[in-house]
Order: C-alpha cells, then structure tokens, then sequence
C-alpha cells in the first residue's frame, strides 16, 4: 500500500479513484504523564510522554486508514492528511484520511 499526500504517486498511473477514505483513534492523557506535564510546563522542554501517545495515535489512524482502502480494493492512498482534535478534557483524536485509488504497479 502506498501512501502519498501529493495527487497523486510518483511514476504511476492512477487508474481507478475508489473514494475517501479515513482512520481515527481517539487517546487519553493518564495521571503520569499529566504529573510530567505539569512539571515541564513549569521548567519547559519537550513533554515525551505526550510526544510519543501523539506518534503511536497517528501510525495507528494511518493503518486503520490503510486497512479501509485495502478493503474496498485500493492499493494506494493519495492525498493523504492528518488532523487532530480535542474530544473532551484530556482525550484527543487523531483522523488519518485521503483518496483511495487503485495505481498500475
């Protein structure tokens, strides 16, 4: 599956447009990273716990998004962006999304 976030994938011809296609996941902040936080927000740096919830929540929007194209019989994703929002107080949601196309290999 390739991915791209330009129209289109690089030396290859799309054939067919499936449609849009999406993955999102939505994560929470727990008492140990928000104790660090408070901490840092303080004395300043970067927050890691945050950092890498925010990596994993995003490689995991991207396979469920992935996971949709493939189903519908796509074998790349063009267009593909990312978007994340605050849910409520201490949840965040991370939306993977793009156009689903079938490419010539």
């Amino acid at each position: 599956m390739k991915i791209s976030t330009t129209h289109s994938v690089h030396g290859h011809e799309c054939t067919k447009f499936i449609g849009e296609v999406h993955g999102s996941i939505v994560t929470t902040k727990h008492i140990g990273r928000d104790i660090m936080a408070g901490f840092k927000s303080v004395i300043g740096g970067e927050i890691r716990g945050y950092t890498e919830m925010m990596e994993e929540a995003r490689k995991v929007a991207i396979d469920r998004m992935k996971y949709e194209a493939e189903a519908l019989g796509a074998n790349a994703v063009i267009g593909m962006r990312l978007q994340t929002s605050t849910v409520m107080a201490g949840a965040s949601e991370v939306i993977a999304y793009g156009t689903a196309v079938v490419i010539a290999e």
